[in-house]
């Protein structure tokens, strides 16, 4: 049967490629009620993104209109949910911090105009197909990164949560604050919050499927419009302009994008990282193709969306992507659902939003800060990998003690010399056989032998400049400490795939402090990369083609006739 002949032409183009074909019929029904669920569930906490990221309330439903439907429109994963974030909105605040008071049209139009630089960001690495930058940042650094950004998040609407006066910025010093001004707390505000965590959670662990965050904050508008909270002290969020976003450019002034750049940049890195571990999970999870450089087209297109309609930076979402599968949606028509539930909202439903307690939207957020916070994530770490688990604990502790923005380039940074340190001290072995014949490893140390003289040396990494000098330093001192004379030093070379120029001086050099002693060098399994490298550093001709094995059998074979 042959598709319609507008999906041909969508797909011509790159269009809808997560939305299209769809499948059935009832497929597009389920995808069309997923859609409402997550819409549902997704309302409350787009409200409470915008207390993280300073903005108007109204913005976090903005984030829920135009920008997923640019995105259903230009990327390529059919799961990947595209809106609001906690991270990304951390990351905003931090960079506006200063800059403007927050909840001001000011602010706002910073805001939209570091979505419009991020666009561009976006856009630029899918001109270079830069898709692949987000293996850069790996998934122990992000466990770490998102537990701290859960932290600061936490601290950060404290104040909100007992109504206490914050004057400062930094999560520390906040949290400081919250500790001498304690005895102030607003016992009706603090009720308020404690009312909303409690529902939420619970209805979390008892009932998953329910909209907890949309049942407490309806909850919280219907008991502060009947016992008039407002009289008691219970600061709400006042009167919520509704209606179809003004569309505009925001402000394009040199020395705004010159100041707004390194925020921008920020938001770039964590979006590309986010985004492409979320739709890469998914997509692999239901044997679907995904295209990267695609996505980045799509989140692109998103960002600038979110400019254009006077909102914030959006992101690819791990729990909001969670949601719509688990209520049942398969494509990008679930999102497109999303959307227009949101825009019936703006259109008839902002009124009752001027009840709802700002301790209510405190508490939303205050439960996805606890939700970020990876306890899990990090004893399993700890369990299986002591050194990475040091690792996503100092990246949590920089975003807590320096901020979201140092603590990313921090993460980037420790990503890259962990990658660094794996490249230049890779796993190293020496291969013994057993008296039955049978090949195993044991830990580097001179005096094996696979047989008397003869010593095979298992280097686990691609030789270059950085780990050259660890495998000379360690083949040398396997034939000088040796207690027995060595006459062949092998290399099994099945895990080295490439010898760059440093490393092929440093061959050339260990190839004469042996033969000066009487060892010959060889090397077995020399695969075809590696032997092209060799002949063109010269290295062939060096030790002799008969150095040169295909198999180990080969070189144990020769060594014994010899």
């Amino acid at each position: 049967m042959n598709e319609p002949s507008t999906t041909k032409q969508a797909a011509r183009f790159g269009l809808f490629q997560g939305l299209l074909p769809i499948a059935s019929r009832a497929a597009a029904t389920r995808d069309a009620l997923a859609g409402f669920t997550l819409a549902a569930m997704n309302v409350p906490q787009a409200l409470g993104y915008t207390k993280i990221a300073g903005t108007p309330v109204i913005s976090g439903l903005y984030t829920l209109l135009l920008p997923l439907i640019a995105f259903a429109a230009l990327g390529s994963s059919r799961y990947l949910v595209v809106a609001a974030d906690s991270a990304t909105a951390a990351i905003l605040a931090t960079g506006l911090s200063g800059l403007a008071v927050a909840d001001t049209a000011h602010y706002l139009s910073l805001a939209s105009l570091v979505a419009l630089l991020t666009a561009g960001f976006l856009l630029l690495a899918r001109v270079f197909r830069l898709g692949f930058l987000s293996d850069f940042l790996s998934r122990t650094v992000l466990v770490g990164f998102l537990t701290g950004v859960g932290f600061q998040v936490g601290i950060a609407v404290l104040d909100e949560l007992l109504r206490l006066p914050m004057h400062a910025h930094q999560p520390l010093e906040q949290l400081l604050t919250i500790v001498r001004e304690l005895p102030q707390t607003h016992l009706p505000t603090l009720g308020v919050s404690l009312a909303v965590i409690a529902t939420i959670l619970l209805l979390r662990r008892v009932a998953p499927k329910l909209p907890g965050a949309l049942i407490a904050v309806v909850a919280a508008i219907s008991a502060s419009a009947s016992l008039d909270f407002a009289g008691h002290g219970i600061e709400i969020i006042g009167p919520v302009s509704g209606g179809f976003p003004r569309l505009a450019l925001p402000p394009l002034d040199w020395n705004l994008i010159r100041t707004l750049l390194p925020t921008a940049g920020a938001c770039f890195i964590m979006i590309v990282a986010q985004s492409a571990v979320t739709a890469r999970a998914y997509a692999t999870r239901h044997h679907q193709a995904l295209d990267s450089n695609q996505d980045l087209l799509g989140l692109s297109a998103a960002n600038a969306a979110a400019a254009l309609s006077g909102t914030f930076v959006v992101n690819g979402s791990p729990t909001q992507t969670a949601m719509v599968e688990s209520s049942g949606g398969s494509s990008q028509l679930a999102h497109l659902s999303t959307a227009l539930v949101v825009l019936l909202v703006l259109l008839f439903l902002t009124g009752p939003l001027q009840y709802l307690p700002v301790s209510a939207l405190g508490a939303i957020v205050f439960t996805i800060a606890v939700h970020l916070v990876d306890l899990k994530g990090l004893d399993d770490l700890r369990r299986k990998s002591r050194d990475e688990w040091l690792l996503a604990l100092a990246t949590a502790a920089a975003v807590v003690v320096l901020g979201v923005e140092h603590g990313i380039l921090l993460a980037i940074v420790l990503s890259l010399l962990d990658h660094v340190r794996r490249g230049y001290r890779p796993r190293t072995a020496i291969e013994l056989r057993d008296a039955e014949g049978n090949w195993h490893w044991e830990a580097v140390a001179p005096g094996k032998h696979a047989q008397p003289g003869l010593v095979v040396y298992w280097f686990g990494g691609d030789l270059y400049y950085a780990s050259a000098g660890h495998f000379r330093s360690q083949a040398m001192a396997l034939v000088h400490d040796s207690p027995e004379p060595v006459r062949w030093l092998v290399i099994d070379a099945g895990a080295i795939t490439g010898v760059d120029y440093s490393a092929g001086g440093a061959l050339a050099e260990l190839h004469e402090d042996l033969a000066r002693q009487g060892v010959r060098l060889v090397f077995a399994h020399v695969g075809t990369p590696l032997r092209a490298d060799l002949d063109r550093l010269g290295l062939t001709a060096l030790v002799g083609e008969s150095a040169l094995f295909d198999r180990l059998r080969d070189c144990v074979d020769a060594y014994a006739a010899q």
